[in-house]
């Protein structure tokens, strides 16, 4: 019996769009925090970077919980979509894909989510660093930059928004990477989508193997499918 392409091995949309959802409002804090402190006229942009950076601390216990259920929900996902895919296979192999342990995988991929979301702060308040720098460079007062740095907010909601996508993505084919290999795959086939936003060189890896242990570099960037900052491409996984 011929299996079916699994297009389903990507990340749904719900998950991608809450976790967007979730990052988006510490964007919106950020933009908060620096249009109230940057709308007085002022030379020291050093109060603005404190308090960026101490909001970053306090970010933890929160992105904890909203990375954890990111991940939690994309393991669940990602486990119906191999169970689907798993009643047309034999049922040793069958049994080898619903018992992989995750665990490890699921825990690093929280890990870096962490990190990814105290960083939204600390980038911004490396911006207003370097705003103030610049006002240096060009003897401008900190505050005649205002415009630029009142688009803080703005930056790190684009920031906030790859991040989502990406990672959301990235959890997807991790985590069919892991089983997949538990079963024995070698490697899959890479599918890629056939319209504009595709980059070219995703595009011209459409229809070949990739080996797990061999991940492609494109564009200077090195992953497997989905992996990548807006890679929608995904994994047709082969045994």
């Amino acid at each position: 019996m011929a299996k079916p392409e699994i297009s389903a091995f990507r990340p749904t949309r719900s998950l991608s769009l809450y976790y967007e959802q979730s990052l988006r409002k510490i964007a919106r804090n950020i933009g908060d925090i620096t249009n109230a402190m940057g709308s007085a006229p002022q030379t020291d942009p050093q109060p603005l970077i404190d308090v960026l950076n101490r909001y970053a601390n306090t970010l933890e216990p929160w992105a904890e919980s909203i990375a954890q259920r990111m991940v939690a929900d994309a393991e669940r996902s990602n486990s119906r979509q191999w169970k689907a895919y798993a009643a047309t296979m034999g049922r040793e192999l069958r049994h080898e894909i619903e018992n992989t342990d995750t665990g490890k995988a699921m825990q690093d991929l929280m890990n870096y989510q962490v990190t990814l979301i105290k960083s939204l702060p600390l980038e911004a308040a490396k911006r207003v660093q370097r705003i103030a720098s610049e006002s240096l460079i060009t003897g401008a007062r900190f505050d005649e930059l205002r415009d630029e740095l009142m688009k803080t907010g703005e930056v790190t909601k684009s920031r906030a928004t790859l991040i989502a996508r990406t990672e959301t993505s990235r959890a997807s084919a991790i985590l069919t990477q892991v089983r997949a290999q538990a079963a024995g795959s070698p490697g899959y086939i890479w599918r890629s989508h056939h319209d504009a936003r595709t980059r070219p060189s995703h595009h011209k890896m459409n229809g070949k193997f990739v080996a797990w242990d061999d991940p492609p570099t494109l564009d200077g960037l090195t992953g497997h499918a989905g992996c990548v900052p807006n890679c929608r491409c995904f994994q047709l996984v082969q045994f």
